[in-house]
């Protein structure tokens, strides 16, 4: 073998002993890196405890306009308490009389003359009216309905063809017989059972309930007014000696009642 050829073979094989010798010092010089951790596997979210139930809430005694929370028998509505004085009747009251007494009805609500306004009360038993409150509880005690508002107690009178104001029943906590509708006769039938020469027109749309109901309560207070019953033969005992003259008398009352609830009358 000539000596070039010698010459390179020798100076291959430096160049790759060289390029080996720094291949390992490279290694030698890399930091050692620990090896990548895998990734936990996911955990499933523990499920949330259910909500506990809400307790029932119970109503507040007052609404915040002074009116108390009747309750009984789970009645359940507001109205002001006795004594409560206002300047002015509420919108859609209705005029009674009662023992010479002048008395006010609204949304369960019973009113009498204070001075120059008007206090809450309770009504006398007795009072007659033609339509239950908006608003009733109907209870039974010892087998008879009492239609119930405002601490206020009603029983139909079917001789007076309307609910009577009544004494509480003797032990009005104790638990009652199961509630009941109201009786066929809840308001007045459309005849009022008053006979009478009187026209009368409603002039502010009044229904035909509301007219009978109008007709009953004005019949009875003229009626009180003046002794003579038009249901009767010649105007009743009280108006014996002159019908004629009574009965002018009941007309001209019973037109005033009902011109004063909104009727044309002729």
């Amino acid at each position: 073998m000539n000596r070039e050829l010698k010459i390179a073979l020798v100076s291959t094989s430096l160049l790759f002993c060289g390029v080996a010798a720094g291949t390992l010092a490279a290694a030698a010089d890399e930091p050692n890196h620990p090896p990548a951790a895998r990734p936990a596997a996911a955990r499933p979210a523990a499920a949330r405890p259910a909500a506990a139930p809400r307790a029932n809430v119970a109503r507040p005694t007052f609404d915040g306009r002074g009116q108390v929370l009747d309750s009984r028998y789970n009645h359940g509505r507001y109205y002001p308490p006795a004594g409560t004085v206002r300047a002015a009747l509420p919108e859609g009251y209705r005029p009674y009389f009662h023992g010479g007494n002048r008395y006010y009805f609204s949304g369960g609500v019973w009113y009498a003359p204070r001075g120059a306004g008007f206090v809450v009360i309770a009504p006398p038993v007795g009072l007659v009216v033609g339509v239950l409150p908006p608003y009733y509880s109907t209870v039974w005690f010892g087998g008879v309905p009492y239609y119930y508002a405002d601490n206020v107690y009603y029983t139909w009178q079917p001789d007076q063809n309307g609910y009577a104001v009544a004494n509480p029943p003797s032990d009005p906590d104790a638990p009652a017989d199961a509630p009941s509708p109201p009786p066929d006769q809840q308001a007045p039938p459309p005849d009022s059972g008053v006979q009478n020469d009187l026209m009368i027109y409603p002039k502010n749309g009044q229904t035909k309930e509301q007219e009978s109901a109008d007709q009953f309560e004005c019949n009875n207070w003229a009626k009180g007014q003046t002794g003579f019953d038009p249901t009767q033969p010649d105007g009743g005992s009280a108006a014996a000696g002159n019908p004629d003259v009574a009965r002018s008398n009941y007309d001209r009352a019973m037109s005033a009642c009902l011109q004063g609830r909104g009727y044309q009358v002729n």
